[in-house]
């Protein structure tokens, strides 16, 4: 069996037909005791045909999860919902919440974005995909409920799935979770599944397993899929339609490749710009889509995009636009009430209009006609910022490693008992781990969670003796350093984390949050203060801010003040724990600008974690890519991505989504098998084998020596790989993968 798979084409269904789902003038509003109400939905309309797959896309807070818990009829009752839901030819507003209450798990389905809250603790999985199965089905006896659950485990891809239906969800992997909640959803054949952010807080690899589920799910079923995400890439590979929102309204809906090719709303150009791009990461600038959307309880008057949009004009700011069909010819009857590019207008939504509404796309923008024809250019938009000064790489080769990692190993003992506690087994979160960092360069380290690239960091952050191994930091061994040698040392190294406002102190303005390394090494205050108005003007926020709290400013906003705080004490060698995970994809590119930007100002060296392929091709010079506490692929990033040489590296590259639908379509995954073990298990041989898709295609004499022997890295070309078998590697689909294999050198 090969785990070589097609990505499906999603090629837009005919839409013919009443559709499934007609949603007409939705609103909710939420009023708020002693303040302004708060405006979450504003009056959007779409629809979903029989066997469809939509993607709404958007920034936090656009309406899009409250939109579809309206569907669901799960708002709190304080909610004021208005407008039409039909499903089915129901209005669902209508129903009282027994009637909704019937429709829910049997002819909607919800997958939501946490699994672990969405499941019961106290019961197994099992009983509750049973469950779900008993409350539609009277007729049902429970031994065949429990019999249909194992089924749907099995259908889910969850190995074991009798044992496995016995098991509680904190048993079970976050992949696993989310399967299960997939099963449950699919119980009862439903005719649309709502899936919000279902693969959000997973791993690259089990994310395109998930989605693989999702799409055998619907076809399963022929339910139509609405998928909430804020990732484009997923939406590319998968949805026929596309619907993104802002500021709680809909600002353009089409399908998915007319929107990907020639998107007509500033917003949307903006988000696809701002996304990195695999095929052309590192190679130019993200274009940082600059600001925050509008409180929602405050809307600004005319469009709520104007104040970030380049292209505004006054009209823009008077009047707020309506949704504009481009390029299409008009009935007579509704041109000679709708000057211009025809608007769409629930009131005149004859069954002409609705006809030509289900093909055709539309864009809520004054300029968006000028888009359109092309006298404005999408790159007029939103231009690309110039691109970064060449440096001298050979003078950096040259230099003295700023770190330099050698056989780093950490095992923590498994204990078990309390008064009287014995071992019983051993964690390996890092197993004998290399590598170096050159000034002004940037290591990647990837993996999935799990695999030691947080224990890798801390180990290096403590700066104390490791249990086995070598960290040298500017040439000097951490471990025979005494306490006044590393407090200096410490100045040369610092962290930004993964969360910015878990990171800030709540109760302290961000000038002393900046300040506070400073004060540790003994900055005086008048210094300490001109460094910190130094430091927020160098990373993009005005020196006058030093006095607010860290609630007053944006993820983005506070992401910057964590860097600055990293910048206080000159570092050469600044550690990225995930830096930009947490934020929004259009926040993400002008973080990722400014982090580029700093390191050629200041010749910093960065330790990149991500899971992000595409931000580590960016940002990355070499890559490390690590499994099971060790590293299986390291080397030029260029050379990594565009020949992957171990079948793990080729499975997370093949596993991360491209924002191009025509690429993400044509492209073949490697698909891994499972969850990442335990790294309590005493494996022998090959760690990675239990996975290995290249495994399962060898011959019996090359499995054993999978199973005996443990692969060392070794030399190819430019890349150090662990793999015996790296040259009959078959797998490698590089051309489909990352592109630019013209920049290698023959």
């Amino acid at each position: 069996m090969t785990n070589l798979v097609s990505v499906p084409d999603p090629s837009a269904p005919t839409r013919a037909g009443d559709p499934l789902l007609e949603v007409t003038d939705l609103s909710v509003t939420f009023p708020q005791r002693g303040g302004p109400d708060v405006n979450a939905v504003r009056g959007i309309s779409y629809r979903v045909h029989k066997g469809e797959f939509l993607g709404i896309v958007g920034e936090s807070g656009s309406g899009k999860s409250v939109s579809s818990l309206a569907l669901m009829g799960l708002l709190p009752s304080s909610a004021r919902v208005t407008g039409s839901i039909r499903f089915g030819g129901r209005s669902l507003l209508d129903l009282n919440d027994r009637q909704l209450s019937g429709i829910r798990g049997r002819e909607i389905s919800m997958i939501f974005q946490d699994p672990l809250s969405a499941l019961t603790p106290v019961y197994t999985v099992g009983d509750q995909i049973a469950e779900a199965l008993l409350l539609h089905d009277f007729a049902l006896g429970k031994r065949a409920a429990q019999a249909r659950a194992v089924e749907l485990l099995k259908v889910v891809g969850i190995p074991a799935p009798e044992r496995r239906a016995k098991a509680f969800p904190h048993e079970f992997s976050g992949g696993m979770r989310q399967r299960a909640m997939i099963a449950m959803a699919i119980a009862n054949d439903p005719q649309l599944i709502i899936a919000d952010e279902p693969t959000t807080a997973l791993d690259v690899t089990i994310q395109a397993q998930i989605l693989e589920v999702l799409e055998k799910a619907k076809d399963l079923t022929g339910a139509a899929v609405v998928l909430i995400t804020h990732d484009l890439g997923v939406v590319a590979g998968h949805a026929d339609r596309i619907a993104v929102m802002y500021a709680g309204k809909l600002v353009e809906n089409g399908t998915t490749t007319e929107v990907f090719a020639e998107p007509h709303m500033p917003y949307t150009i903006g988000l696809l710009r701002s996304v990195p791009n695999m095929q052309s990461a590192g190679t130019e600038r993200l274009v940082p889509l600059e600001g925050r959307p509008p409180s929602l309880t405050a809307l600004p008057r005319g469009c709520p995009f104007a104040a970030r949009c380049p292209i505004a004009i006054d009209v823009c700011r008077e009047t707020e636009p309506g949704l504009l069909v481009h390029g299409v010819a008009v009935p007579n009857e509704l041109a000679l009430q709708l000057p211009g590019p025809a608007r769409v207008d629930p009131a005149l939504a004859g069954p002409t209009l609705a006809d030509l509404l289900e093909v055709e796309h539309v864009a809520a923008c004054h300029r968006s006609d000028e888009i359109a024809s092309g006298l404005l250019t999408r790159a007029d938009v939103f231009p690309r910022p110039a691109p970064l000064a060449v440096r001298h790489s050979e003078a950096l080769a040259a230099a003295e490693p700023v770190l330099s990692v050698t056989g780093l190993v950490r095992h923590f003992p498994l204990t078990k008992g309390g008064v009287f506690s014995r071992q019983i087994g051993t964690v390996r979160a890092v197993d004998g781990v290399s590598f170096s960092i050159q000034a002004g360069q940037t290591l990647g380290l990837v993996g999935e969670s799990g695999c030691g690239k947080s224990t890798t960091i801390l180990e290096i952050l403590e700066m104390t003796r490791p249990q086995a191994g070598r960290i040298l930091i500017d040439g000097k061994d951490v471990a025979g350093l005494g306490r006044a040698e590393l407090l200096r040392l410490r100045k040369d190294v610092q962290i930004v984390f993964q969360d910015p406002m878990a990171a800030l102190d709540p109760r302290l303005p961000i000038g002393d949050i900046i300040g506070e390394p400073l004060t540790v090494h003994g900055v005086k205050p008048d210094a300490r203060r001109g460094r910190v108005a130094e430091l927020l003007d160098l990373v993009g926020l005005d020196p006058q801010m030093a006095d607010r709290y860290p609630h007053e400013f944006s993820g983005g906003q506070r992401q910057r003040i964590g860097i600055a705080r990293a910048l206080a004490t000159n570092p050469r060698l600044v550690v990225l724990d995930e830096p930009v995970s947490a934020l929004d994809v259009s926040i993400q590119a002008g973080v990722i600008n400014l982090l580029e930007d700093l390191k050629e100002k200041l010749n910093l060296s960065y330790l990149f974690v991500a899971h992000d392929l595409a931000i580590v091709r960016q940002i990355a010079d070499t890559v490390a890519v690590m499994y099971l506490g060790r590293i299986v692929e390291y080397g030029p990033v260029a050379e990594v991505f565009a020949r992957p040489r171990h079948p793990y590296t080729q499975a997370l590259i093949s596993a991360a989504p491209i924002p191009d639908p025509v690429i993400e379509r044509s492209r073949k995954r490697v698909l891994l098998e499972g969850d990442l073990p335990s790294p309590t298990e005493q494996i022998d041989g090959c760690n990675f084998r239990s996975r290995c898709p290249l495994y399962t295609l060898l011959a019996d004499s090359d499995q054993a020596l999978c199973a005996t022997v443990d692969p060392v890295l070794r030399a190819h070309g430019q890349v150090e790989t662990a793999c015996h078998h790296v040259e009959r590697n078959d797998l490698a689909i590089s051309a489909s993968l990352a592109g630019r294999e013209d920049e290698l050198a023959p």
